[in-house]
């Protein structure tokens, strides 16, 4: 019955085929027209796919980018923020499914396109709790906004209590050229989060001039959801192309040779001869579901493949909670404003890491490395980066001086919980509130939580101008030659912080370089530990487990132990903890950099038992040429055997590219 179907379709491509042959006229005037088809359709279709790649990994740095600002305007802790981040990550793993079953029987241009929307809706609906949940509310003392009236921040009546404020090859070079435009998303999504963290909030809804804080303060939310919207427009612009692309692009004639040929009948009669396939379509399937469970136990049978998922799963934990929480931990860390922090990291780190994995590509294909070399090459490219990771361990900065949290009042340091001595003498004769975060900066130097608790009695100017006088708690550790007053804002960090934050910045692009450049020889490890013909299978499994085991939960555990450094917590206007406001710089600094670390380092003794794994099974050629008798080629038999035995290396780890392969 197989026979008589081939026969069948092979006779029916005959009747097709012919007729055009009947003019070399009318045969080259096709194949002109039919190749110029085909540029122009593959053209549109890398530029449609490239701009997809685009904005996909636009929206998925600029969710990045916003981890800080989404914090602090639902006031919300680092935890909840990553089981946000993660929940992206869930996304994709719902519809993956669906689309890898339907895509190849479905019009695929149109599949790509449906997605396109789909993900501008995502895009959308993120930015939609701005508009429902009304003005950004940030915790003021009452005084300072547009009164130039002298009050007493100091209250002495209850009834003065002071309330929130309302404020605002062809296929390769194709392949690198999709690629290369894909990493200019997430530079650009970065460089959209910095412009987008200078604005304020609530740009357009209210009087910018009625603000009172300043990008640095720790309660300063940038328009987060404009970078959203512009997200979303452009998936909607990706998708337009792909509506209008066919379901199939005919192939130049110019390939058709004889050795194509019946590749390319099948080709020219698929929509034709659908009904000759269906039975066979029908008997594939079933095979491959036979062939699920051994499949599975064959590839998680294979050391070097198990021990190199192993050793990325870890990795990407690593980079993964690094990567998500480096904004924050910059801003923390270095008292720089989300927007400089965004801007740094796109211009800075993302083409870094790019011009890394270029290089690693690079590597390979100039000294021709092999399997081993690879493993080698990713090794070493982990090793040293982490390693370098460790230097930056020296260069953070010291708690800024807060009274009460890192400092006592008379400006000695301090270790007993911040409950207990937000309240001291100098401010006994007040009336405040230990939940409030509204910092001013004394003349000593010192900040402290609020007017109020500095003790101060009077105040004048209005907004960010205001100056507060006859603080009490700042005339305790002042000298005669100062008055006891403080401005608006947090004192700025010590001279030393600028200086380290410059070093970090360097540390941190040579990091990133290092680690990238293990990227390409890692893949091209990942493809040649296992056989052609469970590649595709060996890779689904191999992204499905770093989304599942790194993507989802490395932001939640990373954002769960960077919670327990929170010095002063918010509070929401409803009552109950908001986002943080001040960190233990020192102790953010070991969570953040120890946990990235201690994965790292575990990631590299897996990637250690990889190489060792490998060299034991690995047969270089030239122990074949003397397992023949000296013999200047390895016999046919002996390249299937070794191929066999390994069960796992394909023919290019035992024989040069150039020669046919078996």
């Amino acid at each position: 019955m197989e026979n008589s179907a081939k026969e069948n379709a092979q006779l029916f491509s005959k009747t097709i085929i012919l007729p055009i042959d009947r003019s070399s006229s009318k045969s080259e005037s096709s194949a002109s027209k039919e190749k110029q088809t085909c540029c122009g359709g593959i053209k549109i279709f890398l530029g449609a796919l490239s701009f997809v790649y685009f904005a996909k990994a636009l929206s998925g740095s600029y969710l990045k980018s916003t981890i800080t600002q989404i914090e602090r305007r639902f006031d919300i802790p680092s935890s909840l923020v990553g089981v946000i981040d993660g929940s992206f990550e869930i996304g994709n793993l719902l519809i993956i499914i669906l689309v890898s079953y339907f895509g190849a029987k479905l019009h695929r241009p149109k599949i790509i396109g449906a997605g396109c929307l789909i993900m501008s809706a995502g895009t959308f609906l993120i930015a939609m709790p701005q508009f429902f949940m009304g003005r950004y509310r940030y915790e003021i003392f009452s005084s300072s906004t547009n009164s130039t009236v002298s009050i007493s921040p100091c209250l002495q009546d209850k009834s003065q209590i002071p309330l929130s404020v309302l404020e605002r090859s062809q296929a390769k070079i194709n392949a690198g050229c999709v690629q290369t435009v894909a990493i200019l998303g997430p530079i650009f999504g970065f460089l959209l989060g910095s412009l987008c963290a200078k604005l304020y909030v609530d740009i357009g809804f209210v009087d910018l001039d009625s603000i009172t804080i300043t990008h640095n303060d720790a309660r300063w939310v940038g328009a987060w959801w404009l970078g959203y919207l512009i997200a979303g427009v452009l998936s909607v612009l990706a998708a337009i192309p792909f509506w209008f692309l066919p379901k199939h692009l005919p192939r130049p004639e110019s390939r058709k040779d004889s050795s194509t040929s019946s590749e390319q009948s099948k080709f020219i009669i698929e929509d034709n001869s659908e009904h000759h396939r269906s039975y066979e379509q029908q008997v594939k399937i079933l095979e491959m579901a036979k062939d699920f469970l051994p499949s599975v136990k064959n590839l998680f049978g294979n050391p070097v493949y198990f021990l190199y998922l192993c050793a990325s799963i870890i990795q990407f934990n690593s980079l993964i909670g690094m990567v998500t929480y480096k904004p924050k931990y910059i801003e923390q860390q270095y008292g720089q404003s989300s927007s400089k922090t965004n801007f740094v990291i796109g211009l800075i780190n993302i083409p870094a890491v790019a011009f890394g994995i270029f290089s690693g590509g690079l590597i390979m294909k100039k000294f021709q490395i092999n399997v081993l070399g690879a493993a080698k090459l990713s090794l070493g490219s982990s090793f040293f980066g982490y390693l370098l990771l460790l230097s930056l361990f020296a260069m953070g900065c010291e708690n800024s001086d807060v009274a009460g949290l890192t400092v006592s009042y008379e400006g000695t340091k301090q270790v007993s919980s911040y409950e207990e001595t937000l309240f001291s003498e100098c401010n006994s004769g007040c009336i405040c509130s230990k939940n409030e975060w509204d910092p001013i900066c004394g003349e000593n130097g010192i900040t402290y939580v609020s007017a109020c608790l500095a003790g101060c009695k009077t105040s004048n100017g209005s907004g960010k101008t205001s100056v507060f006088y006859n603080c009490s708690c700042v005339g305790i550790t002042a000298s005669l030659s100062r008055s006891s007053s403080a401005v608006m804002g947090a004192c700025q960090k010590g001279n030393e912080c600028p200086k380290m934050f410059l070093y970090f910045l360097v540390i941190s692009v040579i990091t990133s370089y290092t680690l990238s450049i293990g990227g390409t020889p890692g893949y091209i490890l990942l493809l040649r530990c296992i056989k052609p013909q469970l590649k595709s299978f060996a890779l689904g499994i191999y992204t499905l487990a770093i989304r599942v085991l790194a993507g989802v939960p490395a932001p939640v555990y990373f954002g769960v132990s960077i919670d327990t450094t929170c010095l002063k917590w918010g509070s929401k206007r409803c009552g109950g903890r908001g986002a943080c406001r001040l960190y233990d710089s020192n102790a953010f600094r070991y969570i953040y950099l120890g946990l990235t670390v201690v994965l790292g380092t575990m990631s590299v003794f897996l990637s250690m038992a990889v190489l060792f794994v490998l060299k034991k099974r690995y047969v270089p050629q030239d122990q074949n040429i003397a397992a023949n008798g000296g013999r200047g080629m390895v016999s046919v038999q002996n390249r299937k055997d070794n191929f066999v035995n390994s069960d796992y290396l394909i023919q290019t780890t035992y024989w040069p590219e150039k020669e046919t392969r078996l």
